[in-house]
C-alpha cells in the first residue's frame, strides 16, 4: 500500500472531514479524494459514507486505520534510521512556543542549536499553550514547548526546566524595601492578568484558587495577550502583575520593574516539551531535544554549584 495514500486516509480518519484533511496536508481536496478512491480500489471495499454534511468511518476502515498507523510509523523509523546511519544533521524542525519561553527562555537555546547544527532550517510558532497543542494535534508542527501541563489523549508532556511566577510592580508602588507581599495585598491591589489559555494564567488560576480565591475575590483592572504589554502597563504604576521571573531580568537590571515573592506561598511550575504520542520525532527534533536537556542541566549545575546566598 502506497505510503502517501496511508498518510491521506489517517488524515481523513482523524478530521472526519476530507477539506480539514487536505488543510492538514496542504494538498488539494480533489488529491484527497483521489487518494482515498484509489485506496478503496486497491483494497475492494468502501472506507467512508459521504454525505452532503458529514463523513463517517466504514468497519473496514476502522480495521485498517490501526494497521495503517503502523505501518506510516515504521516507515518513518526505517526514514529516521538511514537518516542517522549516514549523519545527515540537515533537515527542517517545527515548532511552537508559549509566548513566555518563545521570547525569553528559546532565543538562548536557538542561539546553540543553530550553533552545533548550521544546516537544520527551524521555524516558530508563538503562541499560548493551548493553540500549540492544537498546531501539534493539526501536525503544523513537530514539537511544542508549553507552560501548562494540558491533558490531552493525543500528547505526551515531559516536564524539562523550574520556572518561578513572581509579582511585579513598578519600584516605587509599595512602600518599604520587603521583598515580600502578603496574599491580602494582593487582593486589594489592581491586577493586569494574562488572557485564559495562557500558561501563566493558569498557574496563577491555580494559586489563586490554592489560597481560596476566585477572580471576584480579585480587582482584575485588564486582561492583555501580551507579556511585554504588561510590563509596560505595570512600568507606568497602573497595577501588578503575575509573570515569570524569567521575563524580567532585564527589566530588574535597569530598575524598572520591581519582583515580589508571595508571603508563605511559592509560585513555582515547570515548562514542557510537547509532541504526538503517535508520530516518530523527526531526528532534526531529537536533536534539538538533546541540545534543550544538555543546556537545562548546565543550568541546573551552576545554580546548584552557587553558594547558598547567591540562590
Amino acid at each position: 500500500m502506497n505510503y502517501e495514500r496511508l498518510k491521506t486516509f489517517i488524515a481523513v480518519a482523524e478530521k472526519n472531514s476530507f477539506s480539514e484533511a487536505a488543510k492538514m496536508l496542504f494538498v488539494t481536496q480533489p488529491t484527497i479524494t483521489s487518494q482515498i478512491k484509489s485506496l478503496e480500489e486497491e483494497l475492494g471495499t468502501k472506507l467512508f459514507e459521504r454525505t452532503t454534511k458529514k463523513v463517517e468511518i466504514t468497519q473496514s476502515a476502522k480495521i485498517l486505520l490501526k494497521y495503517a498507523r503502523e505501518i506510516v510509523q515504521m516507515n518513518d523509523y526505517a526514514r529516521k534510521e538511514i537518516m542517522e546511519m549516514e549523519s545527515m544533521t540537515y533537515g527542517e524542525l517545527g515548532m511552537g512556543c508559549s509566548l513566555t519561553i518563545g521570547e525569553y527562555i528559546l532565543p538562548e537555546f536557538l542561539k546553540q542549536f543553530k550553533e552545533d547544527y548550521p544546516l537544520i532550517q527551524i521555524q516558530v510558532k508563538i503562541a499560548n499553550s493551548h493553540q500549540v497543542i492544537n498546531l501539534l494535534k493539526d501536525q503544523l508542527i513537530d514539537v511544542g514547548l508549553i507552560e501548562t501541563p494540558i491533558e490531552d489523549s493525543q500528547i505526551n508532556l515531559e516536564p524539562f526546566l523550574e520556572d518561578e511566577i513572581v509579582l511585579i510592580a513598578a519600584p516605587d508602588y509599595f512602600t518599604g524595601d520587603d521583598v515580600h507581599i502578603s496574599m491580602e495585598k494582593v487582593r486589594q491591589s489592581p491586577l493586569i492578568f494574562r488572557e485564559e489559555g495562557s500558561g501563566t494564567r493558569s498557574a496563577v488560576n491555580h494559586y489563586m484558587k490554592k489560597a481560596g480565591l476566585s477572580n471576584d475575590d480579585l480587582q482584575i483592572l485588564m486582561e492583555l495577550g501580551s507579556t511585554e504589554a504588561i510590563k509596560a502597563v505595570v512600568e507606568s504604576g497602573l497595577g501588578v502583575s503575575f509573570i515569570s521571573k524569567n521575563a524580567i531580568k532585564k527589566e530588574q537590571k535597569l530598575g524598572l520593574l520591581k519582583a515580589y515573592s508571595i508571603t508563605d506561598m511559592a509560585l513555582k511550575r515547570h515548562f514542557y516539551i510537547a509532541h504526538r504520542k503517535d508520530h516518530v520525532l523527526k531526528s532534526s527534533t531529537e536533536l534539538f531535544l538533546e541540545t534543550l536537556q544538555t543546556i537545562v542541566k548546565k543550568k541546573e549545575t551552576s545554580v546548584s554549584e552557587q553558594p547558598a546566598g547567591n540562590h
